[in-house]
Parts: C-alpha cells; structure tokens; sequence
C-alpha cells in the first residue's frame, strides 16, 4: 500500500504571542463589543500561545481590498509553498539523499484562503524544475478538512499509481482574510485561533523501495478513507463571499456537532475495516480548537495522550486551517510507531463535513 516518505513545514516571518495578538484585537474591536473583555477570554482559554503570520502586525491595522490581499496571497503561497517544497523534498530527517522536483509524478495543492487561475501549483512550477507533465490537482474550499482529503486523494493516486511519487502541498495564509471593520462573534473568535501555516507531504506508491530513499525503518501506510457530508448543514462552517473578501462562518454548535455525530460515524468506519475505538493507538487529528479537541474526548473516549501531539501543535502554531494536520502527522512521522499498529486521522470542514484515513505502521 502507498505509504508516507517525507514531511515538512516552514515557519512564516512573524512569530507573534497570544497575549500580543489579545492586546491587538482589544484596540481594534474593544469599542464594537460592550463586553470585550469577557469575550477576550477566548483567546486565553484556547490555549493558543503563538502564531505565525506572513505579515507583520502593523499590515492588519490598515484597510487592504479584496484584491489587494489576493495579490498578497498569490506572492507568498508561490514563495512559502515552494520552500516547503525544497525542504519536504532534502529533509535529511526522513530522506537518505535529496530527490529533484523532476522525480514528481503527481502535485496535489490544497488552500482555501486565496484564489488563482492559473492556480498555485502551476506558479511553483514555473520555478522549480518540475517534469512538464506533472499531474497537478489543485483543491478549493474544504477548509480545515482539506489536508486530510489531500492526503487520502494522493494515496489514492499511488494506489492506482504504485510506482509514483507525490506531494501535498497545503498553503493557508489564514491572516489575509481577516476583517477589521466585521463585528461578528465569529470573527473574534476566528482572530483568536487562526493563523498562516504551510506543510508538505511526500506520498510514494509501494513499487518505490523504501530502502532506497528512507532513513526510517517504519512508515505510515495507507489502509482505507471515508468521506462523510452531512447533509443540511451548509452553514457550520465556510466563507461568506462580500466585496471586502471573505468573512468566517463559525458556529458555536461545532464542538456539540462533534460529540453528536463523529463517534458513529469512526466507528462504522473502524468496523467497516475489522477494528474498534480501542485498537487506534495514534489518533492524528486535526486541531480545530480546544473545544474541539474536548469535544474528541468526550465524543471518541480518547485520553489527553490521544491528542497531546494536536494540542502542542494548537498552542505552538494556532489553527493554521487544512495545513494544521499535516502539521501533526509530520511529528507522529519523526516519532515513529510499532508494526502493526494503526493510526486514524480525523479532520473537520465545512459542508459540515469529515475526512478519516485509516493508516498502520509497517
């Protein structure tokens, strides 16, 4: 089966604190909200203590237009994107010798913060020397679930393609959608918890020997997906598209959604392929928020150990959208497992949608 070679991410210019990021939102929203300091409590309780952005914090005290901040988004997706490119492709972590961008055989792209046609992956081609007649399979609009589906989409691909190599390159710069003059909850919210993140993955179908390319004796390997939509719920979770750009969807229903409706849903996944709850012994899952991850808890009956690599990844980085899970699966790779045991990746997006993948070590 297709299975993970090798990882990577970058960490953007501006590392901010979220006591920083507190005292900003309490300038700029402080005279909208009555209550302002009781809703700034958020940014404390989500226990988010640093973020990354691709601009500098003075950049979001100014007004910027919808094309303005796309023009920013297509400069710094091609910029950042094609460093993690470069790093996932020489990371001596996982990799005995560097591979070229030419060995490339497919290039997923993954973003939802940001639009382009041509898209973002045909952009770093232009500057990396990529084979010509590399498959690209740029994907829009899953949001926070769109790593996870990258990452299924690409397994899929070297199963059907067992002697390929691919990448997943996932670009959010979650910060150049924010809003200054949106006095929604939502907003705030969202401004508590986002952040800009970039990550890539290297996938390789089971004809490409690991021996020949790896320093690690055991890999993630591929085993199944689900993909589920729920239906009528199209406003959980997205974008409101307006002249100034685009404006969260967050409902504060997600975390009682969760509880509700993601148990069934893993276990039928689990038992579709002979296994329970109890044999996950690597639950690689998406970092939405802190009440998310409690609600993980609560929902699947998994300890703080279950989700302990998701939580340092929140509190280093914040919610960096669909890049966040590629984010945790790159420290579980570095890590390492035991044959035979399985890990679950779980991931949330709007639709109100999940994404699973069932993997084992190997």
């Amino acid at each position: 089966m297709p299975y993970l070679l090798s990882a990577s991410h970058i960490k953007l210019p501006y590392l901010l604190s979220q006591e920083k990021i507190m005292e900003f939102s309490r300038e700029i929203f402080g005279s909208s909200f009555k209550n302002i300091e009781r809703l700034l409590r958020a940014f404390k309780n989500g226990q988010v203590e640093n973020r990354y952005f691709s601009n500098d914090l003075d950049w979001f005290r100014e007004e910027h237009t919808f094309a303005e901040k796309n023009d920013i988004y297509i400069k710094q997706a091609v910029e950042f994107g094609k460093e993690a490119i470069e790093k996932c492709l020489a990371n001596t972590e996982f990799l005995k010798d560097k591979l070229q961008p030419s060995e490339l055989d497919a290039f997923f792209y993954i973003s939802s913060t940001g639009m382009a046609t041509p898209t973002i992956d045909a952009r770093i081609m232009n500057e990396l020397p990529f084979n010509p007649h590399t498959k690209r399979i740029p994907i829009w609009g899953l949001g926070c679930a769109g790593g996870a589906s990258g990452l299924t989409r690409a397994f899929e691909y070297c199963k059907a393609y067992p002697k390929a190599k691919v990448i997943v390159l996932s670009v959010e710069l979650c910060s150049l959608t924010f809003q200054r003059n949106d006095i929604s909850k939502s907003n705030l919210i969202g401004t508590s918890l986002f952040s800009d993140g970039i990550s890539c993955v290297l996938i390789c179908g089971d004809e490409v020997s690991a021996e020949k390319f790896s320093k690690k004796d055991q890999h993630l390997k591929f085993l199944d997906s689900q993909s589920t939509l729920m239906p009528n719920s199209l406003d959980v979770m997205g974008w409101e598209v307006k002249d100034q750009g685009l404006y969260v969807v967050f409902s504060k229903d997600i975390p009682t959604i969760i509880k509700d409706w993601l148990k069934p849903n893993v276990e039928s996944f689990l038992v579709e392929n002979g296994l329970m709850l109890g044999d996950v012994k690597d639950f690689i899952a998406h970092p939405g928020g802190k009440k998310v991850i409690d609600a993980y808890h609560e929902a699947l009956g998994f300890n703080e150990s279950m989700t302990a690599e998701s939580m340092g990844i929140l509190r280093e980085f914040g919610n960096m959208s669909s890049a966040t899970i590629l984010y945790v699966l790159e420290r579980f790779m570095i890590r390492g497992g035991n044959i035979g045991e399985y890990g679950l990746a779980a991931a949330l997006g709007p639709g109100f949608s999940s994404e699973l993948v069932l993997m084992g070590w190997k």
